[in-house]
């Protein structure tokens, strides 16, 4: 089961697996982003290539004007398949202890 919400505020949530089935279902959320976002992982426990894919596509194409993903609340298991990819070095990922971002 995969679910992507968008608040109010602009902010993507995550929950379930992240993984090649639900790829279309997350392009269609992630193609509307224009402004840096944040996004909530805290109910997010898997994620795949196909997954990781989607985030790169939308920060490459969101780095060409200034702008940004920042990922948030991830769980330990997410967190180390960023590290292992290496995406720890592509996205802002807040651990909680940096102070929250003004969205303007």
């Amino acid at each position: 089961m995969f679910g992507i919400t968008v608040g109010d505020d602009g902010e993507i949530h995550l929950s379930g697996r992240f993984d090649a089935s639900r790829v279309e279902q997350a392009e269609a959320v992630f193609n509307r982003v224009t402004a840096t976002c944040r996004v909530d992982f805290s109910d997010l426990q898997y994620i795949s290539s196909a997954g990781l894919g989607v985030l790169l596509k939308t920060q490459k194409r969101l780095s060409a004007s200034g702008k940004s993903l920042i990922l948030i609340h991830m769980n330990k298991l997410v967190r180390d398949v960023f590290h292992i990819a290496r995406f720890d070095l592509v996205f802002q990922i807040d651990d909680g202890q940096n102070p929250p971002l003004k969205m303007s």
